[in-house]
C-alpha cells in the first residue's frame, strides 16, 4: 500500500466533504461528493488508513468525523471478512486516537466523542470476551491517563450498555454472550463506575471555587456528569445487590450530590431509577436508607435550595425529578410494608409526609398532579391508612385539593403563579385545559379516598367552602384566559370568570365528599342538622347566573340524600 496513494484519496475525500457541508455549493456538486464518499467508503480497499489519517486532531471536525465513520462502517459491514491482523490493527489504532488523537475534554466535539466510542462499542460486540479478553483492563488503563480519556471510556460503557441491553441492537446469541460477561464483570464495572465518579467529585468540590484552577474543576465535573449518566444506564437492570452494596454507598453520594448544583440532575436521575425499581421485596428492603435522617436531610435541603430562587429552567427540571423520586419513594413503601413483612414505619415518615405535601401545594400544576397517585397509595394502604401521622396530614391535603381544584394557571394569563409554570409545561391554553381536566378527575379519585379516612372532618371543610361560596358576591371578571369566550356578557359569567371557577371547584368537592361520608359513615352518625342546615341555605339562594344556578343545582342534588331524613323539605327542593 503506498503512503501516495492514502494521500491523495484524503485529498479528495477532504474535498468531497467540504463540498458536502458547504451552504454554498449547488445541489449537484454536493450530490457528487455525497456520492464520491459513499462508493469509497463501500468499494476502497484502503478504508483503514485513510480513516485513521483524516481522523487525527489536526483535521477539522468535520473531516475527523467523517474519518470516524469510515473506520465504523469498516467495522460494522467489513469485520468479517478481515483478517485477525489487520482487526488487531484497527483496534489498537482505536484505542491510541482515544489514548492521544483527541483534543482536551473542554475542546473536544461531542459528536467526536460520541463517533469515537461508537466504534469502540461496535467492536466490542463483535469480539468481547472471545477474542478481546482485556478489554476492561483496558479501558482501565485508559481512564488513567486524565480526564479527557476517562470520560471517553464512560461513554463507551453506557453505549454498550445502551446497545446490549435497552436496545437490544445485536443478534440474540451475541447479545446473551455479552450481557452474561458483563453481568459476570458488574462487580468490577460497578466499582470502577463508583470510584471515578467519587474521585472527580472530590476533585471537583476542591477546586470550584478556586478560579485559577477553573478548567480544571469543569473538566472533573464533566467526568462526574458522565460517570452519572453511565451509572443511570445500568442501575435499571443490575442486580440490586450492587446498587445497595457497602451500605448502600451508592445512594449515599447519589443523596450528597442532590445538593450540588452542576450535578444534581444526574444524580436525581440516578436515585429515581434506583428507587422505581421492581423485582424481589426482599431486594428492595436496603432502599428504605432513603428514609433515614442524612439522605431525608438532603433531599429536602436540595428541594427548597430550587426552589428558592424563582423559576429557572434548569432549577425546574430538577424539582420534577426529585418530586418523582419522593413519589417513587412512597410507592416502595407501600409495597414493602405489610402485615407480614418486617419492615417498619420509616422513623422520618412524617417529616417525608411534610416535604411530599410542599410539592403538592407547589404552584406548578404539574408538580401537584405528579403526587397524587402516590397520595392514593399511601391512602389505600392497609398499614399507612391507619397511621396517626397520615391521619393528621389529612386536613391538610384536603386544603390543597380545594385549592388545586380551581382551574387557574393559564399560560397566556399572569393572574398566578400557576401562569408561569405552565409557559413550561403547555404548548398552549388548550393544551393546559386538557391536562388539568384529567387532572382534576384523578385528584377527585384521590380526594375521596382521603375522605374515606376522615369523612367528618371533610364534611366539615367542604361545608365551610359552601358557605363562604354563598356569602361571597358573583364575579363576572378577572378571566383567566384570553379566549373570546373568557368574558361574561350582561354582567352573567362565562367559564372562565373568577367566581364560577370557584364554584365549579367547590361543587367538585362537595359532590365528592358528600357520596363518600354516605358510602362510610354509620347512618345514625350523618351530621344530618349540619346538611339541612346546608341545604336551606343552598335552597334559599337566588341567581340568575346560567352558571351559577347550574352549580346551585349540582349541589341540591349532592345535598339531597339529608332530605331521607327530613321529608318536609321535599316540596321545596322539587320547587328549586
Amino acid at each position: 500500500m503506498a503512503m501516495d496513494q492514502v494521500n491523495a484519496l484524503c485529498e479528495q475525500l477532504v474535498k468531497a466533504v467540504t463540498v458536502m457541508m458547504d451552504p454554498s455549493s449547488t445541489q449537484r456538486y454536493r450530490l457528487e461528493a455525497l456520492k464520491f464518499c459513499e462508493e469509497f467508503k463501500e468499494k476502497c480497499p484502503i478504508c483503514v488508513p485513510c480513516g485513521l489519517r483524516l481522523a487525527e486532531k489536526t483535521q477539522i471536525a468535520i473531516v475527523r468525523h467523517f474519518g470516524l465513520q469510515i473506520l465504523e462502517h469498516v467495522v460494522k459491514f467489513r469485520w468479517n471478512s478481515m483478517s485477525r491482523l489487520e482487526k488487531v490493527y484497527l483496534k489498537n489504532s482505536v484505542m491510541e486516537l482515544i489514548a492521544n488523537g483527541t483534543l482536551n475534554i473542554l475542546e473536544e466535539e461531542n459528536h467526536i466523542k460520541d463517533a469515537l466510542s461508537r466504534i469502540v462499542v461496535e467492536m466490542i460486540k463483535r469480539e468481547w470476551p472471545q477474542h478481546w479478553p482485556d478489554m476492561l483492563v483496558e479501558l482501565d488503563a485508559l481512564s488513567k491517563q486524565g480526564e479527557t480519556q476517562t470520560e471517553l471510556v464512560m461513554f463507551i460503557l453506557l453505549r454498550l450498555a445502551e446497545d446490549v441491553v435497552t436496545f437490544q441492537t445485536l443478534p440474540p446469541q451475541r447479545r446473551r454472550d455479552i450481557q452474561q460477561t458483563l453481568t459476570q464483570n458488574m462487580e468490577r464495572i460497578f466499582s470502577f463506575l463508583l470510584n471515578t465518579l467519587q474521585e472527580n467529585v472530590n476533585k471537583y468540590q476542591q477546586v470550584k471555587t478556586d478560579t485559577s484552577q477553573e478548567s480544571k474543576a469543569q473538566a472533573n465535573c464533566r467526568v462526574g456528569v458522565a460517570a452519572l449518566n453511565t451509572l443511570a444506564g445500568y442501575i435499571d437492570w443490575v442486580s440490586m445487590s450492587h446498587i445497595t452494596a457497602e451500605n448502600c454507598k451508592l445512594l449515599e453520594i447519589l443523596c450528597l450530590l442532590l445538593n450540588e448544583q452542576e450535578l444534581q440532575l444526574g444524580a436525581a436521575e440516578c436515585l429515581l431509577i434506583a428507587v422505581s425499581r421492581k423485582g424481589k421485596l426482599e431486594d428492595r428492603k436496603p432502599l428504605m436508607v432513603l428514609f433515614g435522617d442524612v439522605a431525608m436531610h438532603y433531599i429536602l435541603s436540595a428541594a427548597q435550595t430550587a426552589d428558592g430562587g424563582g423559576l429557572v429552567e434548569k432549577h425546574y427540571v430538577f424539582l420534577k425529578r426529585l418530586c418523582q423520586v419522593l413519589c417513587a419513594l412512597g410507592n416502595q413503601l407501600c409495597a414493602l410494608l405489610g402485615i407480614d413483612s418486617d419492615v417498619e414505619t420509616p422513623a422520618n415518615f412524617g417529616k417525608y409526609l411534610e416535604s411530599f405535601l410542599a410539592f403538592t401545594t407547589h404552584p406548578s400544576q404539574f408538580l401537584r398532579s405528579s403526587t397524587q397517585i402516590t397520595w392514593g397509595a399511601l391512602f389505600r394502604h392497609e398499614i399507612l391508612s391507619r397511621d396517626p401521622l397520615l391521619l393528621a396530614m389529612l386536613p391538610k391535603y384536603l386544603r390543597a385539593s380545594m385549592t388545586n381544584l380551581v382551574k387557574m394557571g393559564f399560560p397566556s394569563k399572569t393572574d398566578n403563579p400557576s401562569c408561569e409554570y405552565s409557559r413550561f409545561d403547555f404548548d398552549s391554553d388548550e393544551d393546559f385545559n386538557a391536562f388539568f381536566n384529567s387532572s382534576r378527575a384523578q385528584q377527585g379519585e384521590v380526594m375521596r379516598l382521603a375522605c374515606r379516612l376522615d369523612p367528618k372532618t371533610s364534611f366539615q371543610m367542604a361545608g365551610e367552602w359552601l358557605k363562604y361560596q354563598l356569602s361571597t358576591s358573583v364575579d363576572t371578571g378577572s378571566v383567566n384566559s384570553c379566549s373570546a369566550t373568557g368574558t361574561g356578557e350582561g354582567n352573567l359569567c362565562s367559564i372562565f370568570s373568577s367566581s364560577f371557577v370557584q364554584w365549579e371547584a367547590m361543587t367538585f368537592f362537595l359532590e365528592g365528599v358528600i357520596n363518600q361520608m354516605f358510602r362510610t359513615v354509620d347512618r345514625e352518625e350523618i351530621p344530618v342538622n349540619d346538611g339541612i342546615e346546608l341545604l336551606q341555605m343552598v335552597l334559599n339562594f337566588n341567581t340568575k347566573d346560567p352558571l351559577i344556578l347550574s352549580c346551585i343545582l349540582t349541589n341540591v342534588s349532592a345535598l339531597f340524600p339529608f332530605v331521607t331524613y327530613r321529608s318536609e323539605f321535599l316540596p321545596q327542593v322539587f320547587s328549586k
